[in-house]
């Protein structure tokens, strides 16, 4: 059979991912969208896009929109539907061709409990787990609870200790039921230096199956990977072969077709694998693979399930120098890399060195609630590892980004620290290594850049000017007091005076000069005290976005005139995020102690506990279960002990 009409169920960067392969196969292609995403770029991509009025889980609408365009398959990205098998069978009872593994594959890999004894069969090695919450004994401490039906990080805790193990069950049973519609966990043991190895796998109709090798995944933050890269700086050829055929053999048990990575948990220290899951579908990742072996999986994808032969086997597999990826996403890494959202200013990649974005979004795009804060897939290949490294730390640094926060800095320190270039890269990676979690200007580097962004703001004033404009910018006929901007970093501020000069340089207070070489919109390129910088700047209200030679710097704009505010109260719990309370454990007049849970907060369909700091009381609380609640709204608050004390005592 053949596929000319391709309905993606899916949005993003992964849709777009699809799309560019489809394209370039003949393939015309059908997007389907919601209101939110009405001016994405994979909207704008396909050859056609359907409105759907619910949401991306609308099976009954997704097929609707395939009848009514003329699509002939449905490729589910990953994510979503992308693993339901009911979906699965309902698009092919309606004809349609469904690229991805069989529905009765799916089901049988989306219960991990299932799937761990299909391994077993098939003498893949497992981890020591039980489904009864109460044999701890038998796995010890620490211990993962984990999501019969999980996925993606998501239903997934680490217990330390059997007082933990009940809040710690309770809570990966809510996220699981919200996530999957599935609220069963099971225990497993943790292996704290571990690496998350995954071997990509193809399989046609006709019983060919093939390994492609594997892809590291180990650094990760709240069990969500953020670098991955091919081939793994661990694993020799003994041991991929060993992991391969594992592989191969589980594939082979459950007659696997289509693309699959089978996910396994090195143990660092023994060099033993056990089997995690089978992903049923593209992964994330999958772009180090490509790079790699030169095989572009989505094209794979729909060859197969146009019922094409592999026609290739094993051993002509080929593998060619290394390959990373980075998960550029909007979060705050000083915030415990939690979600951010807002307006994304500033996007601008940089055009060298060349790599490789798969991205979703341009300059102007919203990042809300909605849907997964990820922003781009960025994948650097190269001969070496190490020139991959830095080629991917040097395409992050040079590219424009701002109006959100964003894991950017965070993820060319750690490309560029000792660890991750000596490949020491288990799954503990950012709690042992710490790299820095934002770009940390020197003093000079800052004034220097603020400068620089006091030079291109008089210039917009100057571009501006509706009296004399001809005349130079600060021009005066007596003498008045210097030019002055003052520009707050974070906790530090900026004074620049400045004043121009006949020549058209303009002199600095400490007497250092400047000369413009040439001035846009956007951009200036300038020469401050003989070194000369070009640099990208946005501008946002009083927000100023400067790209300087080591990232972007935001300043803000400080007003000639400030009006008084209030200060904060100690121990205000505030929403870092718009979010949704789902459950509150206190009241007012309720006394606690460090560390206790006092609310929880779901943000990104993720879970955010938010606990006590101090021992103390609850003397005001402003929400309620269930309340729907916007990022900096005022939660609770708590008194510390000794404050609530002495107030007692005055009484």
């Amino acid at each position: 059979m053949s596929i000319d009409t391709l309905l993606v169920a899916n949005r993003g960067e992964i849709a777009r991912r699809v799309i560019r392969s489809a394209h370039d196969m003949g393939i015309r292609c059908v997007a389907v969208y919601v209101d939110v995403d009405a001016d994405a770029p994979f909207v704008r991509a396909a050859d056609e896009a359907l409105r759907l009025e619910t949401s991306y889980l609308d099976a009954a609408a997704i097929l609707e929109a395939a009848k009514a365009s003329g699509a002939g398959a449905v490729h589910p990205g990953y994510g979503f539907l992308s693993e339901n098998a009911d979906f699965a069978a309902r698009v092919s009872a309606a004809g349609l061709v469904w690229v991805g593994p069989s529905p009765e594959t799916i089901e049988q890999m989306g219960d991990k409990i299932a799937a761990k004894a299909l391994a077993e069969k098939a003498q893949v090695p497992i981890l020591p787990g039980s489904e009864d919450l109460g044999a701890t004994g038998a796995i010890g401490y620490p211990l993962l609870v984990k999501a019969a039906a999980g996925g993606g990080g998501k239903g997934m805790r680490i217990v330390e200790s059997a007082e933990a193990l009940e809040e710690s069950v309770a809570a990966a049973r809510r996220e699981a039921k919200r996530g999957f519609g599935d609220d069963r966990v099971f225990l497993e043991r943790y292996i704290a230096r571990a690496r998350h190895i995954e071997i990509q796998i193809l399989g046609d109709a006709r019983g060919n199956i093939v390994h492609l090798g594997e892809r590291e995944c180990s650094i990760q933050r709240r069990h969500q990977k953020i670098l991955e890269e091919s081939p793994s700086p661990r694993i020799d050829a003994g041991l991929r072969e060993a992991m391969g055929e594992a592989a191969l053999r589980l594939a082979r048990e459950i007659g696997y077709q289509s693309a699959g990575t089978v996910e396994f948990l090195l143990d660092d220290d023994s060099g033993e694998f056990f089997f995690l899951e089978v992903n049923t579908r593209l992964q994330v990742e999958h772009p180090v693979t490509e790079m790699v072996t030169g095989i572009d999986l989505v094209r794979e994808q729909l060859r197969i399930a146009a019922g094409e032969p592999l026609g290739y086997e094993q051993s002509d597999i080929r593998f060619d120098g290394a390959a990373i990826e980075a998960r550029l996403y909007a979060e705050d890494p000083t915030n415990e890399f939690l979600p951010a959202t807002g307006t994304l200013a500033a996007f601008a990649p940089s055009p060298t060195p060349e790599v490789r974005w798969d991205t979703g979004v341009t300059a102007g795009s919203v990042i809300g609630t909605d849907f997964d804060p990820m922003l781009a897939k960025v994948i650097a290949h190269a001969p070496t590892r190490d020139e991959a490294a830095g080629r991917l730390a040097l395409a992050l640094a040079r590219t424009h980004l701002g109006g959100v926060a964003t894991n950017r800095d965070f993820l060319v320190h750690t490309l560029r620290t000792p660890e991750f270039l000596a490949g020491d890269t288990t799954t503990d990676f950012i709690d042992r290594v710490k790299p820095a979690r934002s770009l940390e200007p020197s003093d000079e580097e800052r004034t220097r850049m603020a400068r620089l962004a006091a030079l291109w703001v008089q210039g917009v004033n100057r571009s501006r000017a509706q009296v004399l404009a001809s005349a130079p910018s600060g021009w005066r006929n007596a003498r008045l007091p210097d030019q002055k901007l003052v520009l707050d970093h974070g906790e530090t501020s900026d004074t620049v005076l400045y004043r121009s000069l006949r020549d058209g340089r303009f002199r600095f207070a400490d007497g250092t000069t400047a000369f413009i070489h040439s001035w846009g919109e956007d951009a200036i390129d300038v020469e401050i005290g003989g070194r000369r910088t070009r640099a990208r700047v946005t501008r946002v209200g009083d927000q100023l976005i400067v790209h300087g030679p080591s990232g972007d710097l935001l300043f803000r704009e400080r007003p000639r005139f400030t009006l008084p505010g209030g200060e904060e109260t100690a121990g205000e719990f505030v929403a870092q995020m718009p979010g949704k309370v789902i459950a509150l454990h206190v009241a007012v007049g309720d006394r606690v102690s460090a560390g206790d849970t006092l609310l929880v907060l779901e943000a990104m369909k993720m879970e955010h506990p938010m606990r006590a700091t101090v021992d103390g009381v609850v003397t005001d609380v402003r929400v309620s279960d269930g309340e729907q609640v916007e990022a900096g709204a005022l939660l609770l608050v708590v008194e510390p002990a000794e404050a609530n004390d002495a107030q007692k005592d005055t009484e």
